[in-house]
Formats: structure tokens, sequence, C-alpha cells
């Protein structure tokens, strides 16, 4: 799927919020930030019952992830924050509005300020999805706000099985959960985990705006077959982005069935029915694909020669990850029917070697991403292959390609598109090596993660690239609190992973 799957539910049938500041009694907290927010850099709102409007900051530069949940240590009052959290109470709150109310807004008081929707339209964009959902139960004035489409925006929603139904005390009757919010918040994806044929129906007769609204859906670990695939695809008119992932019980004939040409992206993984016949069936049954993301063990090098002049122009993306059987053979194949790809990953293909890196760089000069990571016999070779014939690539991975060299990174020297780039776990790139990439100006992201060999000497040459946003440096022994913090002097706009 094109858009990030949170790994946090969203709880559908919220807690109906007070009308007042007041008489919230429902706590929000915001996990740390690394973006600064437009109240005078405050990072976040901590409200309780007893004191609704109390801010904090926080002193951890970096933000958590959308996957961390509110702790409940977190969501208690009684006692601080352990994440170096400092409360600001009302002298603080008045300060702030003192400095922002003459320019910006037309509130008279900081209660005020709290309620106006100038103001909220831009503190709510420095949370997460998920702590906007607790901030939604505050007050009536910030549902409304927080329920506009704009705020929700490429959020997909994780539903379980468990989370569609509201079990009674009896725990005999079921009750769909309402999902209207989803509608009122304008989202237009969803996943569903673990659910069957029947879940699928339900899902679609108890929130019928689905069909009109859901633009993409993936199905995760669940159990449907052929036939609720096909009712599935038919009743939820504007799909267009499809991911199956861990469903055993469909069959290629399900996708011969139920694939519609509406569709632009598809991604199938860890679907053990899936083969030459089921990649034949996407080939023929959508013209229109934009991007496939495809891993399946066993599928081989034929699975590319059913693709035709209808996807040589639409189709961009390509990603076969972990397709064990595929060899150079099917590069060929790729070379030819879809030439014009600019994001192209064989992670995991470990049975692909320099000469078929060498026909991708000489047959695809317009590539911009290209995923090497995890094939064994990739050398310095492909390198130079790469270096000398994409010279518009902006992105490399060549994790655990343990054969690559200092020489290697001789070659990646020469490529000034270059932004992002991966090497963890190579082996063998030692700090005369590293020395080739001071010059690469352009980098924006480079991880090297888990490599051996680098020095203190060696990386600390890295504040030459001014660019640099992201440096991940995780279980490399050449890291030191001494290095970081002379990073954090010298390229102070980068963000080090350590």
């Amino acid at each position: 799927m094109s858009a990030a799957l949170h790994s946090t539910s969203l709880i559908a049938n919220e807690k109906s919020p007070p009308d007042d500041m007041a008489a919230a009694a429902t706590t929000a907290t915001t996990t740390t930030a690394n973006r600064k927010s437009p109240i005078n850099g405050v990072n976040g709102i901590h409200l309780t019952a007893d004191d609704a409007t109390a801010m904090c900051v926080s002193s951890s530069p970096r933000r958590a992830s959308n996957e961390d949940l509110v702790s409940q240590e977190m969501l208690s009052d009684s006692k601080p924050m352990e994440n170096g959290v400092m409360f600001l109470r009302e002298e603080r709150l008045q300060a702030i509005h003192e400095n922002l109310q003459p320019r910006l807004y037309s509130s008279k008081t900081w209660k005020e300020l709290l309620l106006e929707e100038k103001f909220l339209n831009r503190l709510f964009f420095y949370f997460w999805p998920c702590e906007r959902c607790l901030l939604a139960q505050v007050c009536s004035t910030w549902k409304r706000v927080l329920y506009q489409p704009i705020f929700w925006k490429d959020f997909t929603p994780i539903l379980h099985r468990r989370d569609l139904y509201d079990t009674k005390a009896g725990g005999e009757e079921k009750k769909f959960t309402d999902l209207a919010s989803f509608h009122l918040k304008g989202i237009e994806s969803v996943c569903l985990v673990s659910v069957s044929d029947l879940d699928i129906c339900e899902f679609i007769d108890n929130f019928p705006q689905s069909k009109k609204c859901t633009h993409a859906i993936s199905l995760k670990r669940s159990t449907v077959t052929d036939a609720g695939l096909e009712v599935m695809l038919e009743q939820l008119s504007a799909v267009n982005r499809l991911e199956l992932s861990g469903c055993n019980d469909f069959t290629e004939a399900g996708l011969w069935s139920s694939l519609n040409p509406r569709i632009t992206s598809l991604g199938i993984s860890d679907c053990i029915n899936v083969g030459d016949d089921s990649v034949a069936a996407i080939a023929q049954r959508l013209p229109c694909l934009h991007e496939l993301n495809l891993q399946a063990y066993h599928v081989t090098d034929n699975v590319m020669s059913y693709f035709t002049s209808k996807q040589s122009c639409s189709m961009a993306v390509l990603r076969l990850r972990s397709c064990w059987e595929i060899t150079n053979h099917a590069i060929l194949n790729i070379v030819h029917t879809l030439p014009h790809l600019h994001t192209l990953s064989l992670s995991g293909c470990s049975k692909i070697t320099d000469d078929g890196v060498e026909l991708i760089a000489e047959n695809m000069h317009i590539l911009k991403s290209l995923d090497l990571s995890w094939c064994p016999r990739i050398t310095d070779a492909s390198l130079e292959y790469i270096a000398c014939d994409l010279p518009k690539l902006e992105e490399l991975i060549l994790d655990r390609c343990v054969r690559i060299t200092d020489t290697g990174m001789g070659f990646l020297s020469t490529m000034s598109c270059m932004k992002t780039l991966y090497l963890r776990w190579c082996c063998q790139v030692q700090d005369f090596g590293l020395q080739h990439l001071y010059s690469m100006r352009t980098l924006q992201v480079l991880s090297l993660a888990g490599c051996p060999l680098l020095t203190s000497a060696g990386l600390s040459g890295l504040v030459q690239l001014r660019n640099l946003e992201e440096l991940e440096l995780t279980n490399c022994p050449g890291s030191s609190p001494e290095l970081i913090q002379y990073f954090a002097v010298h390229l102070s706009k980068c963000v080090v992973i350590q």
C-alpha cells in the first residue's frame, strides 16, 4: 500500500467529548517531538480533569514512532512523567497568549485561545494521528476541528477482528462497531486484520459509505477466500489499491475472477498459494497497474514474461522481495517489458549477480531508486555499472551486500544525484572507503549501521556532508558519545540514530 500503516488501532466509537474545557474528564498527552509547535516551541498539551490546560515540553531529541502507545504511566497525573517533561501552568500559558495574540489571534485570554479554531488548526498538525484520537475527546470544539479530513490524509486505521464488534456483557450478542467517524474524517483507506469472508461482508453492510469512500484496503493474516475476495472488490467499487498479506485461503482462480482493471497498486506477500499463475492473472487483469509489490518464494523467471506493452508505460514501481528462484533471466525480461520503471527492488533475490545489475544499468536509465539489499552475490563491479549508467539514481540500498569493498565506495562517489544511501552490515567497508563519500554533498540520508570496520576517525569526516539530514550508526563500533556530540555541533540539522 502507498499509505503508511499505523500499528495503533483507531477506536471508532470514540468517547463523546464534553462541551467545554472545564468539563473535560479525559487526559490527552503527546509523545516527544523533533518538530516545534507554533506555540513558542511547546511540543504538546497535557489535559486532565483538574487542569485541562497544562502545557508540557519534552527534553527528548527525537519523536516516538507512530507505533508507540501512550502508557498508563504517562496518562497518570499523580506523578510527573519520566522523560524530562516540565509542566507549564497558567503563568506560562498567559505569556504564550500575550506573545501570540496581538499578531495572529483574536482571543482575549489564553483559555479562549485554546478554543479558537484558527489556533487549533495550526496546533493539531504537530500531533500524530493516534494522539489526535485522544485530543478529539477533550471537548466538542476540539472534536469539530479534528474531524476535518485534512488531519487524516494518508492515515490508515488498522482494525483487528475484535475491533469490528462491540461484545455485550453476556458475550453472546455482538453489535458491529460504529464507523461513521471514518466517513466524517475523510478516511480513504483501511487495514483489516484476522478477518473472514463474513467479517468483510459485515464491514461493508454496516459501513455502507465504504462502498464509495474506500480507495485502499489491506487484508493481513486473514482467511478470505476466492469468493470473499470477489465480493469485496465488487462491492467496494472505489478501491484502486489492494494489499494481501498472510492470506493463505485464496488461489490464483480468485485473482482471475476478482481483480478489476481499476486497481493501480497491488501488494501480495506471504500468501502460500501465489505462484507463476497468480502473476499471470495480475498481468492480464490489471492493464493500468502502476505499482506491484510481490513477495513470493516460489515464483520463477517466467513471471516477468507475462507482462505486456499494456504495463510498459503505466508501471513505474516494481518490488520483488525474497523471490528466491528469480535469476538474471528475470532481469532480462524486466528490462525489455518494463523499461520505464523509476523504482526497482530486488531485495532478497539472492541469485541475482553482477551480470543482472549490468543489464539494469544499461537499459533503465531513468531509474531513481534501486534496492539490492540481501543480494550476497553483488560485488564492486555492480557499483561500477550503476555509477556509469544510472546518472539519475537518487536512492541505493545495499544492506547485507557483504562483498562490497572500499573500491565500490569510490565508484559511488561520482554519483551527483544520490540523496539516500544504505550500507547496513556491509562488513568490508573501511575508513578509506568512507572517505570517498565525503564528496557526495547531495547525500541527505546515510546508513552505516552494523559496519564493524569503521572508526571514529573515519566517521568524523562525515561532517563535510552539510546537507545530511539523517545518519544511522546503530551497532557501529566506531560510534561514541564524543562523536555524537561532535555531530551535534557540526551537523546540527542532522538526526543521528545510534
